[in-house]
Formats: structure tokens, C-alpha cells, sequence
């Protein structure tokens, strides 16, 4: 973790992790932690496959690194850290995915901005010489985007791309239950995407999942954008799988003649 370095621009002063420094410091430990390539991490004893801009942690083994050589009484709980990484995932800036033994985050937007000219070591470390933060020479190019939120610039995709119908979908199916403004459906196009490819998902398990949800009685009123249906997505699973096996084993009861 020591080793190689970060692309940090400075549009991140316009971001709301600036405006809190202890946030702005997880928000880098967040980045200093994400892998530069696909690789395998040892985590508590399971092996956890990687790709560039993901790492494995836990509530507790971030705080730990969080608060390294902090003295006692200036350090973050957990609980305060892992609620300021669910306000990065709500504001897309980062995703979230959790098991009972580690969670898996994924900076989004990764390769934007923290791709190298050059390869990456398989230590983490970059053939290339660190980058100084004092040249003035080419402000204009390295400008682009380290502002986790306001800076980057949307993906955009064509009306027949796939994940850009799915936004469309997904939007046209909300306003069968309430007005909502129009969204940026290239952000949403690109938030499905990353739920298809980041969290192993198939078009059509996506596609079931925005019918399902948008149609359910409770699901309906929280999934109001791609970024929620990802969120709640092994949630909604679950409960959909259950009452999908719910109804297999009434409908297998055999016929007694009975009127309950």
C-alpha cells in the first residue's frame, strides 16, 4: 500500500468530500487501496478475485487502516466510516458489495481517471516516476476528473445500446407510479451496466428484476433509479426467489377436497 501512487486532481476541492477532512481522508484511502489491475487478494483466509479499481475490506479492517497511529480519542468508529462509504455509494461515487465474510467496493469511473500511460507492477508499484503536483504546465490536461461527483464526465451511449433501453425501461415503469423528473439516462445507462458487468449480472436477470421491483408494492416506492435497484438488487432477489418458491410448493400441495 506503501508503494506507486494515485492520480489526484484537483477538482476534488469542488467535491463534497472536501468539505469534511476526516471524509476527504477515507475517500483517499479508499483510492490508495484500489487495485491498479486484476489480481487475487488473500482476505481473512478466502481468496478474493479482483479487477482495476476494486479491493476487498470490512467494517472493522478499514477502520483499523482508518485510524492507523491516530490517537484514541481522535479516532473514527467504524460505524461513522462505513456510513460515510454508503453516502459515496449513494452519491455514485464508489459501489458496495457485501457478503457475511468481506465486502468488495469498486470505485466507479476507475479507468477515468486512474489509468496509467505506462503498465503497473504486479506489486502496485508504476514504472513511472511520481507525478509532482507543482507543474502549472499542464493544468488544463490533468484537470479532467478526480472530483468524485460534479468533475466526471458521463458515458454517453446510443438509444439501441442495451443498458441505455434497460434505462429507458426502468424510467418508463417508475412513472407508472409517480411523476419523476427526467433523469441523465446516460448516468443511468451507465449505472446498469455496471450492475451487469461489476456484479456479475445478466441482461435479462436485470431486465426481470426492473419488472419485478417496479411492480411490487413496497419495491416500488424504493427503487426510483438504477443506483437503488443495484443497491437493493440481492434483497429484491432473495424475496422474489422465496415467494417464487413459496408458490411452486402450494401449488405441488396435493388436492384434498377440502375446503379451507
Amino acid at each position: 500500500m506503501n508503494l506507486g501512487y494515485i492520480k489526484l486532481y484537483r477538482k476534488v476541492t469542488s467535491s463534497f468530500v472536501w468539505t469534511n477532512s476526516d471524509m476527504f481522508k477515507l475517500w483517499i484511502l479508499c483510492l490508495m487501496k484500489a487495485s491498479h489491475e486484476d489480481r487475487k487478494f488473500l482476505f481473512n483466509g478466502q481468496e478474493v478475485r479482483l479487477t482495476s479499481g476494486q479491493f476487498v475490506t470490512g467494517a472493522y479492517a478499514i477502520a483499523k487502516e482508518y485510524n492507523e497511529g491516530v490517537p484514541s480519542d481522535k479516532a473514527i468508529a467504524w460505524r461513522t466510516l462505513w456510513r460515510w462509504l454508503k453516502k459515496f455509494e449513494n452519491e455514485e461515487l464508489l459501489t458496495i458489495q457485501s457478503n457475511a465474510r468481506y465486502s468488495v467496493i469498486t470505485i466507479i469511473n476507475w479507468s477515468d481517471y486512474q489509468s496509467s500511460d505506462k503498465p503497473v507492477t504486479s506489486d502496485g508499484q508504476s514504472n513511472d516516476k511520481p507525478v509532482t503536483t507543482n507543474k502549472n504546465d499542464k493544468n488544463d490536461k490533468n484537470d479532467k476528473n478526480n472530483n468524485p461527483r460534479n468533475s466526471r464526465k458521463t458515458r454517453e451511449y446510443a438509444d439501441d445500446n442495451p443498458n441505455k433501453k434497460l434505462a429507458i425501461l426502468l424510467l418508463k415503469l417508475i412513472r407508472k407510479n409517480q411523476n419523476i423528473k427526467e433523469p441523465d439516462l446516460d448516468k443511468w445507462a451507465n449505472t446498469i451496466r455496471l450492475t451487469i458487468e461489476s456484479d456479475k449480472r445478466t441482461g435479462k436477470e436485470v431486465q426481470d428484476m426492473i419488472v419485478w421491483s417496479t411492480s411490487h408494492e413496497f419495491w416500488s416506492t424504493v427503487v426510483q433509479s438504477p443506483t437503488s435497484l443495484r443497491k437493493h438488487f440481492d434483497k429484491m432477489t432473495a424475496q422474489k426467489d422465496k415467494r417464487k418458491q413459496q408458490t411452486i410448493a402450494t401449488e405441488d400441495l396435493p388436492e384434498t377436497g377440502e375446503e379451507w
